[in-house]
């Protein structure tokens, strides 16, 4: 996997997905290189149109509802804040009333 990512990272980078580069990537990273991997991965993605695959992978479809998903999560949390910031109030309100 970790030469797949290497070679996503060029090519969202807009760099040329080639062995120095996938090499320059996983250097790096301080992975081991095994040469035979990435002359296989660069072969491999010879022939491969990597912005369609990315488009018509299924995981791509679950990426774009993640900040769908993401803004419910922070109003939850505005809610929460809000709620206990009423009950500080009420709470300091009611001591004051206590001294009076």
């Amino acid at each position: 996997m970790k030469y797949i990512y290497a070679a996503l990272l060029l090519h969202s980078s807009g760099k040329t997905v080639d062995a120095e580069g996938i090499k320059q990537v996983l250097k790096a990273s301080n992975v081991e290189i095994d040469e035979a991997r990435v002359k296989a991965l660069v072969a491999s993605l010879s022939e491969v149109d990597i912005d369609e695959a990315i488009k018509t992978s299924p995981g791509f479809a679950a990426t774009q509802l993640v900040p769908a998903t993401e803004t419910p999560i922070v109003e939850e949390k505005k809610e929460k804040k809000e709620k206990e910031e009423k009950k500080e109030e009420e709470a300091v309100a009611g001591l004051g009333a206590l001294f009076g």
